[in-house]
């Protein structure tokens, strides 16, 4: 499989040492839910899915802004692939740093919590919130639990429970 192509606005050389896996293989996968539209935030998810996947080898960790590369300007492709992956996935890194985490991945939680897929907050921020240190019960309530740190994250996402692997339907 071809390296990642460079993410616009960067400078290419972070993702094209990115090593994927083909989706033809049966492992239980990550979905990486983070926003990702400043240079600061593709940095982070980098080293973030960087790190997942050197803790973490056993595992494939889907990254939107990798996968979702060839699609950019397609707003429905951009959605039906980050729905697939999401569907497909079987645990869900969301990172949920700001005064109101991302509305994106904010979805994407409550997509994975209503289709019993086991979500890990990531909160890299300092300030407190109102229940468990986000600033939402909402999200607080819909993750398996909230971590703090990479090296917890990749501690958690190895204690959870995975379902049973299953290939990838047909034609994807």
């Amino acid at each position: 499989m071809p390296p990642a192509q460079g993410i616009p606005g960067g400078d290419g050389a972070i993702a094209a040492e990115v090593n994927l896996v083909p989706a033809t293989a049966i492992m239980p996968t990550i979905y990486l839910a983070a926003p990702l539209f400043t240079a600061a935030e593709r940095a982070f998810n980098i080293a973030l899915a960087a790190r997942l996947r050197a803790g973490l080898p056993a595992w494939t960790v889907a990254v939107p802004q990798e996968f979702c590369a060839p699609h950019e300007g397609d707003f429905g492709a951009l959605y039906r692939a980050c729905r697939t992956n999401l569907e497909d996935s079987d645990v869900v890194v969301a990172v949920l740093d700001g005064a109101d985490p991302d509305s994106g991945t904010s979805w994407e939680c409550g997509f994975a919590c209503a289709r019993g897929i086991p979500v890990i907050g990531l909160r890299t921020d300092f300030r407190p919130g109102e229940d468990g240190g986000l600033p939402n019960c909402m999200l607080s309530r819909s993750c398996a639990c909230v971590v703090r740190g990479l090296d917890a994250v990749v501690a958690a996402v190895a204690a959870t429970a995975v379902r049973p692997a299953t290939p990838p339907p047909p034609g994807r």
